[in-house]
């Protein structure tokens, strides 16, 4: 399709922007800005510390070597930061420690990386009048006021009690102590300065709220090409074991609910904020699939399955263990019930909803995970037993 004919959703023609994307390497940054490049005529200034994911956009010989350059900077404290945001018509910000194996150790990095360093993009924006996609989180919901009902009460199968809605759910924390809450509650006040910019000062904005976004490029594989103490998210925690051939770890038994959307249907709604500024500005949408909603046992359960057949290697005897929450994370570990998107308003304002079912998802990205880490895990096994 030629650059020319392409329009938004009110059929006016979408003129190039440049995009300044901080937290472009990482696993989200990575698909939006592969996206971009292929479907668009965008440019992008790619910020991060790390390029590892995104390295082959920028290769001499890619097609669109031109339309991407990568910034290696810490927003933390570069003077180069503003100049950047004001080279660019839109800046989307995708910078954050979102590990829940981190909010409860390292608490005060928490706070600082999702309020504190985020607080000079917010500002220059709001300066220098550009518009700003702010991506924060579904922690930002807390736990749902069904999980405060009585245990047989019959309204915690009512979706009022637990659907969650970006402009009426309350936002509920577990107390101080549960440092788990750290990054929700830093993550809610940017979003009420992102919000208040807009009110008081006409600062275009759009905050995006991700529900579970899964998919290939995802987190790390523990001592492979991630620190081998680290715990990453669920789906590559469970990745991890089931290429070690270890039984997967449930915590507090696998209770929680949780609904999973594939990265490349999160990606479509991404596009089509960013192309769509009289539809995304002033509004919060949350990206999710109500659909593909199981609690973590079933999704252990699921990944199994989907490995197996993936790998070829029988499942395990004993597939999966139970461990405390206190045993996995530390002390003053907390969690959600379960987080189901309301879908009404990006529907309504971008026409979008996802398409992806758990098992395709699981099973595109499982086969991504044997593909990429089997061998080198097969290595590292090797050697830790001839040690």
């Amino acid at each position: 399709m030629a650059s020319s004919t392409k329009v938004d959703l009110d059929g006016n023609p979408i003129k190039p922007i440049t995009i300044c994307m901080i937290g472009a390497g990482g696993f989200i940054g990575s698909h939006l800005c592969e996206k971009i490049l292929s479907e668009t005529q965008h440019k992008v200034l790619a910020l991060d510390v790390y390029n590892d994911k995104i390295k082959h956009l920028f290769e001499p010989d890619s097609l669109w070597a031109g339309r991407i350059q990568f910034h290696r900077l810490n927003i933390k404290n570069d003077s180069r930061l503003e100049g950047l945001i004001k080279m660019a018509d839109l800046t989307i910000n995708l910078a954050a420690i979102c590990t829940p194996a981190d909010y409860n150790t390292r608490p005060l990095d928490t706070i600082y990386s999702n309020f504190i360093d985020a607080l000079p993009v917010v500002k220059y924006c709001s300066e220098n009048n550009k518009r700003l996609i702010h991506f924060s989180t579904c922690e930002v919901y807390g736990k749902t006021i069904g999980s405060f009902l009585p245990k047989d009460s019959p309204l915690r199968q009512d979706p009022e009690y637990y659907v969650l809605k970006e402009d009426a759910s309350p936002c509920i924390f577990g107390p101080i102590e549960k440092q788990r809450w750290s990054y929700a509650c830093a993550k809610q006040l940017i979003e009420r300065l992102i919000y208040a910019e807009g009110a008081e000062n006409g600062m275009e904005f759009t905050i995006v709220r991700p529900f579970n976004w899964i998919g290939p490029r995802m987190d790390f594989i523990p001592g492979v090409d991630g620190p081998s103490e680290g715990v990453p998210r669920v789906l590559a925690c469970f990745s991890n074991n089931l290429l070690r051939r270890e039984p997967l770890k449930l915590v507090d038994g696998g209770q929680s609910q949780r609904t999973f959307i594939y990265i490349k249907d999160a990606i479509e709604a991404v596009l089509l904020m960013i192309e769509n500024p009289s539809r995304a500005n002033g509004h919060i949408f949350n990206v999710g699939n109500p659909n593909n909603e199981v609690t973590v046992r079933q999704l252990a359960e699921m990944m199994t399955k989907i490995y197996s057949k993936v790998s070829g290697e029988p499942s395990l005897e004993v597939p999966t263990i139970d461990v405390s929450s206190k045993e996995f994370y530390g002390e003053g570990y907390d969690d959600s019930d379960k987080r189901i998107p309301d879908m009404t308003i990006i529907n309504r304002q971008l026409g979008w909803n996802p398409k992806t079912s758990l098992w395709d998802l699981l099973e595109s990205t499982l086969t991504y995970q044997h593909r990429t880490y089997a061998e080198a895990i097969k290595k590292v096994t090797a050697k830790a037993v001839a040690s």
